[in-house]
């Protein structure tokens, strides 16, 4: 399994906690925003703005939060300054790091996330040290316990996937990013749910960490995620299915 879904599955679980659904909020929030700003405020025009808003009702936000953050974006109501910054680095083991943010103060961030990285045994990078190693997709979750692999993937190729795999209980389909919506609506047509939808960086190539490496990434992972001005975080390793039973036994 590569590092993305790993990672993105964890991440994914700690989400439904309700102590961490503050935190998503708070993330989801800013990127309506920002994607209201920049784009407008009419999910049918905006696709970015579709997506964070189709991403908020599946982490199941009120739609007053929704609307009061769309109107921020547009100027309606008066809201902080958003930057989008994206930053690269290197955690445990050489796994690159590539960290997509919305802050409202460069310096503060960059500190720190300087100061977790080293604390976690990583480090920044240099802009264009890593990026060149992740290709931007579309990942679309299918529930494997609901829909069938034939229906899923007849379903996706028809409408235009370039992948589907099956991983522990579900499907993650790939897709080009000017595909991304219309395979999510191919989907849909054909009956198949979409459980969640994003764009995501995706490792060309994967470093395989376990042990202690493994840990200490991890650790520095949920750092990152746990950080308020932290979006996304793409990185390119490869816990082996063994190896990561051993890291969750302690």
């Amino acid at each position: 399994m590569s590092g993305h879904s790993k990672w993105s599955k964890i991440k994914r679980k700690k989400a439904a906690n309700d102590q961490k659904r503050g935190k998503t909020f708070t993330k989801l929030i800013r990127e309506i925003t920002v994607a209201a700003r920049d784009g407008g405020g009419d999910p049918e025009f905006n696709p970015r703005l579709r997506l964070a808003v189709d991403t908020a009702k599946q982490s199941e936000m009120p739609q007053e939060n929704i609307d009061r953050a769309i109107k921020r974006g547009t100027g309606e109501l008066e809201g902080v300054n958003y930057e989008e910054m994206n930053y690269e680095g290197y955690g445990p083991g050489g796994v690159a790091l590539y960290i997509e943010c919305l802050t409202d103060n460069q310096n503060r961030t960059v500190a720190e996330l300087r100061h977790l990285l080293e604390k976690n045994g990583g480090n920044l990078g240099t802009s264009g040290s890593v990026a060149w190693q992740f290709d931007r997709k579309g990942l679309i979750y299918v529930d494997g316990t609901r829909f069938g692999e034939d229906a899923v993937l007849e379903a996706a190729l028809e409408a235009g996937a370039d992948d589907v795999r099956g991983e522990e209980g579900e499907y993650v389909v790939t897709t080009e990013v000017q595909d991304f919506h219309a395979v999510q609506q191919g989907l849909t047509k054909a009956g198949v749910e979409v459980q969640e939808a994003e764009l995501a960086w995706i490792a060309r190539n994967e470093v395989s960490v376990e042990g202690k490496t493994g840990e200490k990434l991890l650790r520095l992972m949920e750092a990152l995620d746990d950080h308020d001005d932290v979006q996304k975080v793409a990185a390119n390793f490869n816990i082996p299915d063994e190896a990561m039973a051993e890291i969750e036994a302690g």
